[in-house]
């Protein structure tokens, strides 16, 4: 624990560093984008196949591999994750990382073991999968209620108010507007489209995140003056506003280490492999 620190100490000022407010060009962009997303749902709500339950649920089983790697990587990778996976960077170090790296085996399981019995069984979920494994409606039931359960409070609400922050501050709109807006754009396409909307606009929004992702990547990089100016700044970065007697604010002397100490590491690295892998195995492979 360090001493006392009042909460007065600034951000060491960077090379052209300047907050500038959203102007008119930018919201017009943020504004566009919504539409088109819209319009994007709205359309391929009209092209779907809504008849049937297979239809509306599973667009009609009939896509091909691009639009659904897209979409699955769109649910994957939020806004949640890229609010809060790159604050808990800033905070913490490269170490979170080891979440996403842990995917790479669980994901060839994926591929190799799983997928090829949920096809043989005939199922698209897990809960449906252990009512025919085991029988009876209960298991079904409450694999189902438990997973919807865990996802509005760990994941659905964290996503809805990290992308209503972004609107509230590109636009200056109240927060819980932003949520009400979000959820009636999304609404929109989802309810009319089903599983098909989804899809397609997923697929256009993997291809925003992407390229706005590596665009923002270089851009920032060549701020700080790339990787060996960001371990400087990184390492002489006090935050502005701190919780007193505590030294969750310092930057980590272990910060850029992706494997950390097992007894004082924030994300020890036998956890990292092991313990982890147990949560990456339901994440990637039993989480529909």
């Amino acid at each position: 624990m360090s001493q006392p620190t009042t909460a007065t100490a600034e951000l060491p000022t960077l090379p052209g560093d300047t907050t500038v407010a959203f102007g008119v060009a930018d919201i017009i962009v943020v504004v566009f984008y919504f539409a088109f997303v819209l319009i994007v749902g709205i359309w391929s709500s009209i092209r779907a196949s809504r008849g049937t339950i297979g239809g509306y649920f599973l667009a009609g089983r009939s896509m091909t591999w691009w639009p659904i790697g897209a979409s699955l990587m769109s649910s994957n990778v939020g806004s949640g994750l890229f609010i809060g996976l790159a604050g808990t960077g800033a905070a913490g170090g490269l170490a979170v990382g080891g979440f996403e790296w842990n995917a790479t085996w669980a994901l060839l399981a994926l591929g190799w073991i799983f997928v090829p019995v949920y096809i043989a069984a005939g199922v698209v979920t897990m809960p449906e999968y252990l009512q025919k494994r085991f029988g009876g409606q209960r298991i079904q039931i409450y694999m189902s209620v438990l997973s919807l359960i865990l996802y509005i409070f760990t994941k659905i609400s964290t996503d809805i108010f990290s992308g209503a922050l972004f609107i509230q501050i590109s636009l200056g709109w109240n927060l819980y507007l932003s949520t009400v807006v979000l959820l009636a754009v999304t609404a929109v396409y989802t309810i009319a489209g089903g599983l098909t909307a989804v899809i397609y606009t997923d697929a256009l929004q993997t291809l925003i995140m992407v390229l706005g992702a590596l665009v923002l990547m270089f851009i920032g990089f060549e701020k700080v003056g790339w990787y060996e100016g960001l371990q400087e700044k990184y390492s002489t970065a006090i935050l502005k506003i701190i919780v007193p007697n505590t030294t969750c604010h310092l930057p980590r002397a272990d910060a850029f280490h992706l494997f950390r100490d097992p007894v004082t590491g924030d994300i020890p690295w036998p956890g990292l492999i092991f313990g982890l892998s147990v949560l990456a195995l339901w994440c990637w492979c039993t989480d529909q």
